[in-house]
């Protein structure tokens, strides 16, 4: 009796999924916020590993920034690592809520850190994007909140960067220039997002207080002082004057979380140079990065 059928039928594989090997494409991504939109670069060879970029406050809603104000596409072309750009997050810190803005009408609260951690990596699974091998950088807000979410979900991130975060909010004084700024941009109101100064939400997205949470994680952090440097744009007074007093505010912060790991023994790589709190320094500090970046996905 021939037992050729049943044995060629019990040895057909299962579908291994594999990334596309290469590309830009946009897709639609499905979240307790709603749709939400992510641009993707695909790793050159297929690769699993991934890298998410998250915008500043000023985060628009139809592209990331990262896309428009850097050439992070092209420096990760021939890279085998996807990068992942979420798309808006305005004024969110890329954090879960604890309920809408009640200043601006927003009917839905954000509830970035689920879709980042869990929303999102299930999606890009069905791509065949690995849900543990994945680095977080971050500008502004977006800095900060990369280490969090990084301190928070180790079994996730194996990288994390911050250029020009604010490391510290609850340093006497952020949360009211926090308020501020979110204010200006949106309408959106921090007591909101964690509650009053003091709240133990505050302290769960200080990276400060959490640095023992780093341990073992392949850090860098970058900032500037301040002070005009090359990358400045030649004419833009204007703008120069508010990214210095604002990166002035940022290297503060950064000094302060220098401290705290340095006294815990946890290394990370920070470089604080001359410059503003513009674009043309964080596509510098994501070049210094991306060796790092890579080593650490092993995705060369």
């Amino acid at each position: 009796m021939s037992t050729v059928g049943t044995s060629a039928a019990s040895a057909v594989p299962s579908p291994v999924l594999r990334t596309p090997a290469g590309g830009f494409e946009e897709l639609w991504v499905p979240s307790g916020m709603g749709p939400i939109k992510i641009q993707v670069q695909w790793a050159s060879r297929g690769g699993s590993a991934a890298l998410y970029l998250l915008d500043g406050l000023r985060a628009p809603r139809d592209h990331s920034q990262w896309t428009t104000d850097t050439d992070a596409v092209r420096q990760f072309a021939g890279d085998n690592v996807t990068l992942v750009f979420p798309v808006g997050g305005h004024s969110s810190f890329y954090t879960d809520w604890y309920r809408p803005s009640s200043t601006n009408g927003q009917s839905t609260p954000y509830k970035w850190e689920t879709f980042l951690t869990r929303e999102l990596p299930d999606f890009l699974a069905g791509y065949g994007v690995s849900r543990t091998n994945n680095g977080v950088v971050g500008v502004s807000m977006g800095g900060s909140a990369a280490l969090a979410l990084a301190a928070h979900h180790r079994d996730q991130f194996r990288f994390a960067g911050s250029f020009s975060g604010f490391l510290n909010p609850t340093y006497p004084m952020w949360n009211q220039a926090m308020r501020a700024a979110m204010l200006d941009e949106g309408g959106f109101n921090v007591d909101d997002m964690w509650g009053p100064a003091g709240d133990p939400a505050w302290g769960r997205n200080d990276v400060t207080v959490q640095a023992e949470r780093l341990r073992g994680l392949p850090m860098y952090i970058t900032t500037g002082n301040g002070v005009p440097g090359p990358l400045d744009l030649p004419g833009g007074v204007g703008n120069t004057i508010n990214a210095a007093g604002i990166e002035a505010l940022a290297v503060i912060a950064a000094s302060i979380f220098r401290d705290r790991v340095n006294a815990l023994g946890i290394p990370a790589r920070m470089d604080f140079t001359n410059g503003t709190h513009t674009w043309p320094y964080w596509q510098q500090s994501l070049t210094n990065a991306r060796p790092m970046i890579l080593d650490a996905l092993g995705a060369h």
